[in-house]
């Protein structure tokens, strides 16, 4: 199961989503969304869980719960809309 986690501390990272949600059940990744340019974090991230019960529990108990000083917003990742290709204006 994939689930959205916003409203993320900059200052959180990969591990401390993973250590957040390991409490709920087994975590295959946890990634914060990194800016490319400059590298700090676009403040949502995503988890992934193997077991969907587990994951609609985490989303129970941790949508908008305090985590770092910020309310999460936290629920089942709806698939990325299809955008057209970027184009760089020069």
């Amino acid at each position: 199961m994939n689930i959205y986690v916003g409203n993320l501390a900059y200052t959180t990272r990969d591990q401390d989503l993973e250590q957040l949600f390991s409490s709920f059940g087994e975590v295959s990744s946890a990634r914060v969304i990194m800016d490319r340019e400059s590298n700090r974090s676009k403040g949502f991230g995503f988890v992934e869980m193997e077991n969907k019960s587990d994951g609609d529990r985490a989303i129970q108990e941790l949508d908008g719960r305090d985590f770092q000083g910020r309310n999460l917003k936290v629920n089942e990742a709806r698939p990325r809309e299809a955008r057209p290709p970027r184009r760089d204006s020069w």
